[in-house]
């Protein structure tokens, strides 16, 4: 029988937890700001790589996302230094970041869902608006 959660997947918790201390406590790059989010990691099976996504919660246009993005890959080295001293792994993955917009797509479906249930129930109310002359 398999074990439920692996190494990597261990791993990669740790990683999120430790990533997410490093962002908000030691980078003070502008372009990232404060209001960033890991929310996933994943680790190759040999920990060389890990994917790392991350959230943005105040910027809202794609310029700054990827300001942000660059910012972040830009101080993966550090980034990395860092999560070596925290997590004593032998070898500390090479870190590659992307942005997580799984999060604003869930925030449009949930408007959008929304808006058809208001609109369903108006054309309740007044059934008439719904016939044409």
């Amino acid at each position: 029988m398999a074990k439920e959660f692996g190494r990597p997947q261990r791993v990669a918790q740790e990683m999120q937890k430790e990533i997410a201390i490093i962002l908000q406590r030691e980078i003070k790059d502008p372009r990232v700001g404060l209001m960033t989010t890991v929310s996933g990691v994943e680790v190759s099976r040999d920990l060389a790589y890990a994917k790392v996504f991350v959230t943005f919660l105040n910027d809202k246009d794609e310029e700054a996302v990827n300001a942000g993005i660059k910012a972040l890959q830009d101080a993966s080295g550090y980034i990395r230094s860092l999560l070596g001293k925290a997590m004593r792994l032998r070898i500390v993955p090479e870190l590659t970041f992307f942005y997580d917009n799984s999060l604003v797509e869930g925030m449009r479906m949930s408007n959008l869902v929304s808006n058809v249930i208001k609109q369903d129930e108006s054309r309740r109310v007044n059934p008439d608006d719904t016939k044409e002359d």
